[in-house]
């Protein structure tokens, strides 16, 4: 085997080319430099758009700690490709997003939207012809520190208890709202949800259908997405589909029920399933409303290793929902709300956010915007670059995971080539990912 020589060359190599792509992306498909900088008055030094560029970059490159801003390779290639005068060190990056975290905030929030709203993103339709719109709160686990928010989560550890909103099996993200880790999911949520429905309207004409978990199990939920057909009736009606919570029912009760009214399918000796569907009328703010329920009940007198039991066991699952199709088909949409955990997992270990890196609430909250604004931005990039015919991934997927874009489109070599007019980007002759790198710069340059 021949030894390497070791030595440093002449030319301005970086390793994380495809900070290209968001900066067009940004600069292209948002106001979010002109809003940024309009919002507060800055009398001297870096431009308060120049910070929280540099921070989305550092985000989209995997680093969520301040300090990573000490960690940039080429300089000169940094600002070229997110568009800024100057970098900030890591004490102006935290004092300008803690002294102004609450201001930049819905400005952040507003490009994400904006992004995807300038973009149309194409979003595939369920078999029902919904695309979906997911909610559920992720624990993030924080334990060990003091931060400002952090209590216990339901999951049993210290840290916080953010709701995302997911639109699409894409999972483009609306909302990302940081919470404390003791509030329940359920407050706040129908303002949440609200803001998501409007948003979601801005960017597809296609139906939605809302999804949430049984600790969203609340008529006010319902109400809301009933409201908000009244209010929009020139537009497709959207429809839900909500995990029922039991609470104290009587698991007896609902086996008798179901005995005269239910479809028993037997899958093993020993364990029989029926579904059905109930009218249930409920309450709320004087009114009485009329939603479907469907129900599956599952009874098991043996279990998987064939051992009798004493007493059967009986398992009692619920959803309401706006849906007029069958209860098999209704109980499989709920199943794909699963999908939605692997988009909390792309937040927390590709852009690794799960331990947020201030102490401050609301700075921290930035953070999160910040983040949505990145992930949306990577996800795009991935659907546009990694899954056409020039994508150097060849297996078959319906979206790729943050995670591999970073891989193969953001930590892509190039060589820096500097002319009197223009600046170059050259990959190497066997770079895989340079078609798929130069489709996506042109649709987000020059679409």
């Amino acid at each position: 085997m021949k030894r390497f020589k070791i030595e440093r060359s002449d030319a301005d190599i970086i390793s994380h080319g495809g900070l290209a792509l968001i900066g067009q992306a940004v600069k292209r498909h948002t106001n979010f430099t002109r809003e940024v900088d309009a919002q507060i008055p800055l009398r001297h030094g870096i431009k308060h758009s120049d910070v929280l560029k540099s921070y989305l970059a550092m985000l989209c490159l995997g680093k969520n700690d301040f300090e990573a801003i000490n960690t940039i390779e080429s300089e000169f290639y940094f600002m070229s490709a997110m568009d800024i005068g100057d970098i900030p060190s890591e004490a102006t990056l935290r004092q300008r997003m803690d002294n102004h975290a609450e201001a930049f905030l819905p400005i952040v929030e507003k490009a994400s939207r904006d992004f995807l709203i300038h973009i149309q993103p194409t979003l595939e339709p369920l078999k029902t012809g919904h695309i979906p719109l997911d909610a559920d709160v992720t624990p993030m686990d924080n334990s060990g520190s003091h931060k400002e928010g952090v209590s216990r989560t339901y999951k049993g550890c210290d840290g916080y208890a953010p709701m995302p909103v997911y639109l699409g099996q894409e999972g483009y993200c609306l909302e990302f709202e940081l919470r404390a880790g003791k509030q329940h999911c359920q407050k706040d949520t129908p303002a949440l949800l609200d803001r998501a429905l409007l948003h979601a309207r801005q960017i597809t004409d296609q139906p939605l259908l809302l999804r949430l978990d049984g600790g969203n199990d609340s008529i006010e939920n319902i109400d809301l997405v009933l409201e908000h057909n009244q209010a929009f009736t020139d537009r497709i009606p959207v429809d839900f589909l909500i995990k029922w919570n039991p609470r104290k029912e009587s698991k007896d009760d609902w086996l008798a029920y179901a005995e005269q009214h239910g479809t028993w399918e037997t899958l093993r000796d020993g364990k029989r399933v029926a579904v059905f569907s109930v009218d249930h009328q409920r309450q709320w703010k004087g009114y009485e409303y009329r939603v479907r329920r469907v129900m599956r009940l599952v009874e098991r007198t043996i279990d998987r290793k064939g051992q009798l039991l004493l007493t059967p066991e009986i398992e009692l699952e619920g959803w309401w929902t706006s849906l007029s199709i069958d209860e098999p088909e209704v109980i499989q949409l709920y199943a794909d709300h699963g999908t939605s955990e692997q988009f909390h997992s792309e937040f927390k270990t590709d852009l690794d956010i799960e331990r947020l890196p201030s102490g401050k609430f609301a700075t921290n909250a930035l953070v999160l915007g910040v983040s949505m604004l990145a992930y949306n931005i990577l996800r795009w990039v991935g659907q546009n670059g990694l899954l056409g015919p020039n994508s150097p991934k060849r297996n078959k997927a319906k979206r790729r995971r943050i995670k591999t874009v970073m891989q193969e489109l953001m930590y892509v070599a190039a060589r820096i080539v500097r002319t009197s007019r223009s600046i170059k980007l050259s990959f190497g002759r066997g770079c895989r990912s340079l078609q798929a790198f130069s489709a996506v710069y042109k649709a987000l340059a020059y679409g």
